[in-house]
């Protein structure tokens, strides 16, 4: 793991046993409507603490990877919640140690705000999608509109220091460079900062 994914890793290992009440802008309602679209074989990046495991359908396997070996403790307390088969491991979304063509479907929720190199973490986990499969997120964002673009810009340096989490990643063009197509996106929280996304492997 390189310097900078470790000091991230040793933020996130610091702050887990606060990390549910940080997450709390994370709709609920949101949340599980992006869960329970999750089918097949599942791979969820960035699990944390585990707050979506409740909400994966009996009969899906999952298997959820946080490179914060404390968060992964708090989230195997949450296995028995789910009706779905979970499975976790430590890892980084940068370096996934899986086979091209895994996985039916990659989660993510507020997790690309973090990743010290999100294009490659985003084409770790196209490598591991299907061709058919769909990575299903629930993001913040930079917004489209100036003003708020703007102010994004000027917290970040405050919030990536508080929080480790950037609030200006250009997550839509980060998709596109990956390789990735959009099939759905919803606005669903603070104008268009948060968008629940629908993505698919791009074959040119």
């Amino acid at each position: 793991m390189d310097v900078k994914s470790n000091k991230i890793r040793r933020r996130y290992d610091r702050i887990a046993p606060l990390f549910d009440r940080m997450d709390r802008m994370v709709d609920e309602d949101q949340r599980e409507q992006l869960i329970r679209a999750a089918q097949g074989e599942v791979l969820e990046v960035g699990v944390g603490t585990g707050a979506n495991l409740p909400y994966y359908s009996e009969g899906t396997h999952v298997v959820g990877i946080d490179f914060s070996p404390r968060m992964l403790s708090y989230a195997s307390k949450r296995v028995h919640e789910s009706q779905a088969t979970i499975q976790l491991l430590q890892m980084d979304v940068q370096h996934l140690d899986f086979a091209d063509n895994t996985f039916d479907t990659v989660v993510s929720t507020c997790v690309f705000c973090s990743v010290p190199n999100p294009i490659v973490g985003l084409q770790e986990i196209r490598r591991v999608l299907k061709p058919d499969g769909h990575l299903l997120m629930l993001e913040h964002m930079l917004s489209d509109h100036l003003p708020l673009a703007a102010m994004l810009h000027v917290m970040n340096p405050v919030v990536v220091r508080m929080t480790g989490a950037n609030v200006n990643r250009r997550t839509m063009d980060n998709l596109s460079a990956a390789g990735f197509s959009i099939k759905d996106v919803k606005l669903v929280a603070f104008s268009d900062i948060f968008r629940r996304i629908d993505a698919v492997p791009r074959f040119e």
